[in-house]
């Protein structure tokens, strides 16, 4: 292990962040992931997210999911000079600062670039909207599902007949906050060849519109309008979800070795059947190839189909649902599921580091932050002393901790 990275490759290197709800936070905790310090702003409200879903103590899991791996402080930045005068501190000693708040109530705050960058001017600035900073949308509040339906995503998923279903996991909100993440790297290697920081945008709407590379440019180059498919393949079959005694399973053959493998694996002829003998005639048949894979699969419990076609080097997967993907025995084995302790819960599972380094290795130094644990900590660090601090605290600038739930 590198000397002085013992947390991980980012170490040394300062973010705050200044979002709430996912694409912002948790790029910040991405950051976090790989050694970063990262210092979680919010009001006295706190992060929206601290106020939602299920939960245990009044700590929910929706914040607790997606903020491993920072510190908390509480500030009011509504309070004018007052607040500018921290945050100007807190900024001096920032790398990286992460925000979501729209246009005009960053510059009601005097979080934008500009103002910030007279603080501290090699700062890296990355902000995530919705569609954009500027342009026919700019300024719309947006979120996940919104940038489904006008990216195209919605129209193509779902069942061919069927009407358009939305991704209920927030994947383009993590998409984004990885964009985010690859940003701000990309800024600070550009810093260090130049000394200078830069502004980073990033939407949710460039986020899906990139993902959605394939059907776009299938349409712009070759006029062709990408249709809903359901679970099955666009181009090859048999792929799909399939019944078995027990459950579910995923199987899906890209080419004709798989489905010769199949045919072995599951001890059928399938493949000397002029229906199925090619791709394009299995497309052709896809229902009655389907159906007769079905009624075959209905032979075998879950486990042993999938040991059997995973022994024959098929694509196949269980469905799983979460309780089974908790034990899943490859996501305990690659540290995706970690264990650390809380202040008021005692010790808490969240999801680990999904990039390993050999060298510099990351890992889940610190479990969510309760609002404002790290105020005085923080604060303490950027040269206010304990007096100062309480002080703030009774005028009500700063939430200390506990004395948060006060306020």
């Amino acid at each position: 292990m590198a000397t002085g990275m013992e947390n991980g490759p980012l170490e040394g290197i300062r973010v705050l962040d200044m979002a709430t709800m996912l694409a912002g936070p948790y790029a910040a905790t991405l950051l976090g992931d790989m050694g970063a310090d990262v210092i979680k702003l919010e009001s006295f409200f706190g992060d929206d997210s601290r106020h939602m879903g299920p939960g245990r103590e009044g700590q929910r899991t929706a914040f607790m999911s997606l903020n491993r791996n920072k510190r908390g402080l509480v500030l009011d930045l509504t309070q004018g000079d007052s607040a500018q005068a921290v945050l100007q501190r807190l900024v001096a000693e920032t790398d990286i600062l992460i925000t979501n708040i729209r246009g005009s109530a960053l510059k009601k705050l005097g979080l934008e670039y500009e103002t910030l960058k007279r603080y501290k001017p090699d700062l890296i600035w990355a902000s995530v909207t919705a569609f954009g900073p500027d342009g026919p949308y700019a300024g719309r509040p947006g979120i996940d599902f919104l940038a489904q339906g006008y990216a195209g995503l919605l129209a193509n998923n779902g069942e061919p007949d069927g009407e358009p279903v939305r991704l209920t996991v927030p994947l383009i909100d993590v998409m984004t906050s990885e964009l985010v993440c690859s940003g701000a790297l990309a800024a600070l290697i550009a810093r260090g060849r130049s000394g200078e920081g830069q502004r980073i945008e990033v939407s949710l709407l460039d986020a899906l519109t990139h993902a959605m590379c394939n059907p776009i440019g299938a349409f712009l180059n070759a006029d062709f309008d990408t249709p809903r498919t359901g679970n099955r393949s666009l181009y090859f079959a048999p792929s799909g979800l399939y019944r078995c005694r027990d459950g579910q399973v995923v199987i899906t053959c890209p080419s004709q070795k798989f489905f010769v493998k199949l045919c072995e694996a599951l001890e059928r002829s399938w493949v000397e059947d002029e229906r199925f003998a090619t791709i394009d005639a299995r497309k052709q048949n896809e229902d009655e190839l389907d159906r007769l894979l079905e009624e075959r699969c209905m032979d075998f419990d879950r486990e042993e189909l999938v040991s059997r076609l995973v022994a024959g080097d098929l694509l196949t997967a269980p469905i799983n649902n979460i309780a089974q993907v908790a034990k899943d025995p490859q996501i305990l084995h690659n540290q995706m599921i970690v264990s650390t302790p809380h202040e008021l819960l005692g010790e808490v599972d969240v999801t680990g580091v999904p990039i390993k380094f050999h060298g510099t290795p990351g890992r889940v130094r610190l479990p969510p932050p309760m609002l404002g644990q790290h105020t005085a900590e923080v604060l303490s660090e950027v040269g206010y002393t304990k007096a100062e601090v309480e002080a703030m605290a009774t005028d009500g600038l700063v939430g200390l901790g506990q004395d948060v739930k006060k306020a």
